[in-house]
């Protein structure tokens, strides 16, 4: 009996010449007809690119909870976690094709890696206020705040095919995502004449980063080995660093692709954000990208940001995903008190690059860092409008 064998080489090689197929001829197809002409259908696509533990989880909420956004928190989770013997190379492009879908409303390409096609089998789906509003799930009506722990008990088992329903009435498809490294691989999705994709681009200062991966290193590990592609036996404090250092070279990477050598498509659609900026003015922060995007601010989802921000805890421990109420200044200096002046004159050494970018000003001894009267960030503006 005759049997085909492919390998994991061949099969990644097929998944992406479809996707980049599939791009290229919807690109001459509307090129050549002339009944489209906004062929995205008057919607805006967003990524919310950033790292682990750079405050992205609390802007996706923001989006996330905004009456025209459907959100979805890193889909690419579900990528990692089935294909994490494939190269993070490779993955980076299989992600791209994935994000097409998803931004498309195809659900289905969410039932590869599901154990059931239902909408709560996907990835903190309950974040996701759409998912837990009309037509996706009666609990909340989409003028209203939503509530994870309430929508995991009432919005259940819910097939794909209702949540696309939902999908397909907003206007802004949103995924916030961690597992992007570069701007080139995203190229085609800013090409591609069926999306009018916007990228967000969430930094943090490096020293908070790390004081705050210390915190979660285990629910990291899974993600540290894809990342620098090799396994450790135990979670090493040189892993650690490493990781640190990959996130900062993407940073560089995808900033100076973006602002130094832009292709004319991504004029007016990439957008970098430092984190320390938005804490230090929530409401003006988030405005600014609302703009960018074409979101108003409604005045609830305005009170929301303000409790969310002006809260009383310093974030000392933290869940992974968890978002609560916290004085959100106060935590982005939090690491001046937290880490010893030895793992800030590491992560400078590693990130040194990314920092003088970005603007973030290195310390030169404990004195200097555990001085908060001491700004440590850089007035920055570039030519991408930077918040």
């Amino acid at each position: 009996m005759f049997r085909c064998r492919i390998n994991v080489s061949t099969l990644i090689f097929l998944v992406v010449l479809q996707g980049a197929t599939v791009v290229l001829l919807s690109s001459w197809y509307l090129q050549l007809s002339p009944c489209h002409s906004d062929p995205s259908g008057g919607r805006v696509h967003v990524l919310l690119l950033s790292s682990w533990r750079s405050g992205s989880s609390f802007i996706g909420q923001v989006f996330s909870q905004h009456p025209s956004v459907f959100y979805y928190m890193e889909p690419g989770w579900h990528l990692w976690k089935k294909l994490s013997q494939v190269n993070i190379r490779y993955l980076r492009h299989i992600i791209r094709d994935f994000f097409r879908n998803i931004f498309l409303c195809d659900l289905s390409a969410f039932e590869p890696y599901l154990e059931k096609p239902l909408m709560n089998h996907i990835f903190v789906w309950s974040r996701s206020r759409a998912m837990c509003s009309p037509p996706a799930c009666p609990l909340t009506p989409r003028g209203n705040l939503s509530n994870s722990y309430e929508c995991e008990q009432k919005c259940k088992n819910r097939s794909l095919e209702v949540a696309k329903t939902a999908c397909d009435t907003y206007t802004h498809v949103v995924i916030k995502e961690v597992r992007i490294f570069d701007l080139e691989s995203l190229y085609p999705l800013l090409q591609d004449p069926l999306l009018n994709l916007h990228i967000v681009h969430l930094v943090r200062d490096p020293r908070a980063v790390l004081r705050s991966r210390e915190q979660s290193q285990g629910a990291l590990s899974d993600d540290n080995s894809i990342i620098l592609s090799r396994r450790y036996s135990s979670a090493s404090t040189n892993m650690l660093y490493e990781v640190m250092q990959e996130i900062c070279h993407s940073h560089v990477r995808i900033n100076e692709k973006a602002s130094l050598k832009a292709p004319s498509f991504l004029k007016n659609r990439y957008k970098m954000v430092r984190y320390e900026d938005l804490v230090r003015d929530p409401l003006g922060g988030i405005n600014s990208i609302f703009k960018f995007v074409g979101l108003d601010m409604p005045e609830h989802v305005a009170q929301w940001i303000y409790m969310l921000t002006h809260g009383k805890g310093t974030g000392s421990k933290s869940e992974a995903f968890k978002i609560t109420a916290r004085d959100a200044e106060d935590v982005s200096q939090y690491w001046r008190t937290a880490l010893s002046y030895d793992k800030v004159k590491r992560v400078q050494d590693v990130c040194k690059g990314a920092m003088s970018l970005i603007g973030y000003r290195t310390v030169n001894s404990e004195t200097e860092q555990k001085n908060l009267n001491i700004d440590l960030l850089i007035l920055y503006r570039d030519q991408n409008q930077m918040v």
